[in-house]
């Protein structure tokens, strides 16, 4: 650099202990280093350095202001970093954490097609429903489908979706068709072992009015898929994430039930620990998952806002 700002000139020297060695680490004349420091001196009107033939070393004002400026040093090479960061392609290993049912149903298929835009990614996928420690257990990000408490974690809200109660045409028929939340006490429903309330069933129906019901069955599952598949061999009622059967409603191969009544809505979330900034591969990722479900049919609350707008 042919010009460097006073206070980090000053900064330099404090850090070298030498005119001398400042002068090199800049690339200016030794003189221009002292003439800038004695300026500064000037323009101040304290004495920052005490000089002698054999030390030099600052006063306390010099030792205030070296560290300020030493901060303001940091806070650039940060800046710069970030800048360079950002003109960075993406690329590298990549080790994300997914909800089983949501990943095989509605990120896994979209991967190919990410890998295609993005070839120097190295992706690594996990597929579990249990809340991982993304930096305790190396991932780069997550997916959670959840309210996030409050944590030191940076996220970005992918979609929402609704939660439905659905059973086949050939339950029904065979056991009937519930009209109430409390008959559900008389029906098969099968869990989700995550659940949050466990085997009650917290729905909310015409005039606001709550209910909370508590469910029996035979089975139990810790994943959406499996549930699925029981619901879909005629074994009971089940609640699903919207996602994860918004097909097979369509087709007429399960039927909402209670429809009348609403459970809470889910949020979906990319989840990755935070920084100064998000890397280029975590940045790739979360914006090519946001713009997929921004164009999802059906199971998108978002999306359906967006269209109806």
């Amino acid at each position: 650099m042919e010009q460097v700002a006073p206070y980090f000139t000053f900064a330099e020297v404090v850090r070298t202990g030498s005119f001398t060695v400042a002068a090199r680490s800049l690339g200016l004349s030794k003189a221009t280093v002292s003439k800038q420091v004695m300026a500064l001196e000037e323009a101040l009107g304290v004495r920052l350095l005490q000089r002698t033939t054999r030390k030099l070393s600052p006063t306390a004002e010099g030792r205030a202001l070296a560290a300020r400026c030493q901060r303001m040093t940091q806070e650039l090479e940060a800046a710069k970093a970030e800048v360079l960061l950002l003109r960075r392609k993406p690329r590298g290993p990549l080790r994300v954490s997914i909800p089983m049912s949501f990943g095989l149903m509605r990120v896994l298929p979209a991967m190919p097609e990410f890998l295609e835009r993005y070839p120097e990614i190295e992706l690594d996928i996990q597929l579990d429903d249990r809340v991982v420690d993304l930096v305790e257990q190396g991932f780069d990000a997550c997916i959670r489908i959840a309210q996030l408490p409050d944590s030191s974690l940076l996220a970005r809200k992918l979609a929402s979706s609704r939660r439905v109660i659905c059973a086949t045409p050939a339950y029904l028929h065979r056991h009937g068709t519930p009209h109430r939340p409390e008959d559900l006490r008389q029906h098969r429903c099968l869990q989700y072992t995550y659940l949050a309330s466990g085997t009650a069933w917290r729905l909310r129906g015409p005039g606001d009015v709550e209910s909370l019901v508590e469910t029996t069955g035979t089975l139990k599952a810790n994943s959406s898929l499996a549930l699925k598949t029981a619901v879909l061999g005629h074994a009971g009622i089940a609640q699903f994430p919207l996602f994860a059967v918004w097909e097979e409603l369509r087709d007429g191969q399960l039927v909402e039930v209670l429809d009348d009544h609403t459970l809470p809505d889910l949020s979906i979330w990319a989840v990755h620990a935070q920084g100064r900034t998000v890397t280029p591969k975590v940045g790739a990722w979360v914006d090519f998952l946001a713009r997929r479900f921004a164009d999802e049919p059906g199971w998108n609350l978002g999306a359906q806002a967006k269209r109806g707008a």
